[in-house]
């Protein structure tokens, strides 16, 4: 183990691990062509646009559920409000319910999902260096095959996904719930997410340690932790002390 008090390094999942390919909007239509919707670069750009106001008005996936099938039922109802208030928004179109289920399972599996170049080295890199860990992230259940599709479960010690700890970021109970999988003290953790509200203020406010990764941006204010790539990070570790 490096000099760093870190024991367990979290990482966010979409926008941190992995990446939709292309962009929601693309996938949503490319679906819906067979429902008589025509793409267009301009519709492309309602779409996923519609879809951040649809994903920021959504409650948090938290549902008062123990069953797995209920839960499950649960996390498609919230799904199908979202994507129903996209093409609200933009134009509904006949057999919406079956294109919604198609759209659904599709964003369970691997195939529309793509791994950032950098991010299966630096996370064998860190396991040789003798840290745990871990996700924390506002995902669903499907996340465990999406995992296991991209062939980035055998990293992880712990997964933390809203729909099961009953809480959601930046909610200080689901990085409660996380380190208690770990047997670990905040101070004994750092976050790394590319959301700046639920992952880095998140993560500091429930007192762990936080990293705010910003690829497009590359760039913070002054003193903030802030990377473009994950490889960023591995020389930052010995950084973050009590």
């Amino acid at each position: 183990m490096s000099q760093s008090q870190i024991q367990v390094v979290f990482f966010d999942a979409a926008g941190t691990l992995f990446h939709v390919k292309g962009s929601v909007g693309e996938v949503y239509l490319r679906y819906a062509e067979k429902y008589g919707v025509v793409p267009s670069p301009e519709l492309t750009t309602k779409v996923n646009q519609a879809f951040k106001e649809a994903f920021r008005q959504a409650p948090p996936a938290i549902f008062a559920v123990d069953e797995p099938e209920k839960l499950k039922q649960c996390e498609r109802l919230w799904w199908f409000d979202i994507v129903h208030g996209v093409f609200y928004r933009v134009g509904m179109f006949g057999g919406f319910d079956e294109y919604f289920d198609e759209v659904f399972e599709a964003f369970g599996t691997a195939d529309l999902w793509q791994v950032y170049p950098e991010v299966p080295g630096v996370l064998e890199l860190l396991k040789t260096q003798g840290y745990e860990l871990g996700v924390i992230s506002n995902f669903d259940t499907r996340f465990y095959g999406i995992l296991r599709g991209l062939k980035l479960d055998q990293y992880f010690d712990s997964i933390t996904i809203s729909s099961l700890a009953g809480a959601a970021k930046p909610s200080p109970k689901i990085f409660q719930y996380a380190l208690d999988q770990h047997a670990l003290e905040p101070d004994e953790a750092l976050h790394i997410g590319d959301s700046r509200s639920e992952d880095f203020d998140g993560a500091r406010h429930a007192k762990l340690h936080g990293l705010l990764i910003e690829r497009e941006k590359g760039g913070g204010k002054s003193g903030e932790r802030v990377v473009n790539s994950l490889t960023g990070i591995v020389g930052m570790l010995s950084q973050f002390s009590a």
